[in-house]
């Protein structure tokens, strides 16, 4: 399942990669997700085993970008709900997004990342400085930086998804030594709507 590395440690060809191997296991359980014969919840229970694991495999470590997101989000829009018949006219329609999520009822995938990163965050938090994962995601390089916008950090991520609970400004180290307080927050970022 090994991760894409760059020369230039952008995330993109990771995502590529992630989304090309969902997009396989999505096709190989085709049949069972279309399936009239099979229920709602059991078409979940298959999305959520073999196709999420796959795509959202070390997603803890990403850097997220609003063209990440968007990625991310059309291929869970792309579930096992393709098309439904209108009880007026009686044919046959491709549901909205927002029926997606009503019939998904499970957390989307965004919000799954984001859970998943802030409990990643606790673990780097409490390692402390000496280990290498620590300086790796928190550390500040040395040197000149190229010109332009600075990338988007993990650490970013990190500061934003707190921004969105409620503790803007806070220090995400020293809230990461309370447990059940970061706890709370990890479930507060799993709850957020997210259109």
């Amino acid at each position: 399942m090994g991760t894409t590395l760059t020369s230039q440690n952008s995330i993109q060809e990771e995502i590529k990669s992630r989304l090309k191997s969902g997009s396989a296991c999505h096709h190989s359980v085709q049949n069972l997700l279309s399936s009239n014969l099979l229920s709602k919840n059991l078409k979940i229970k298959i999305y959520s085993a073999i196709i999420l694991p796959v795509v959202m495999y070390g997603c803890e470590t990403w850097s997220r970008t609003s063209r990440v997101e968007s990625r991310l989000m059309v291929v869970e829009n792309r579930r096992m709900f393709e098309s439904r018949r209108d009880e007026v006219t009686g044919k046959w329609r491709k549901l909205h997004n927002e029926e997606l999520n009503d019939l998904y009822c499970s957390p989307n995938i965004i919000r799954v990342i984001k859970s998943r990163r802030m409990r990643w965050a606790e673990h780097v938090a409490r390692i402390g400085e000496r280990r290498g994962v620590h300086r790796v995601l928190v550390g500040k390089p040395e040197g000149k930086r190229p010109l332009g916008r600075p990338r988007h950090r993990w650490e970013d991520n990190i500061k934003m998804d707190l921004q969105e609970v409620g503790c803007r400004g806070m220090d995400w180290i020293e809230l990461a030594q309370d447990r059940n307080r970061w706890r709370a927050l990890v479930t507060a970022v799993m709850n957020l709507r997210v259109p």
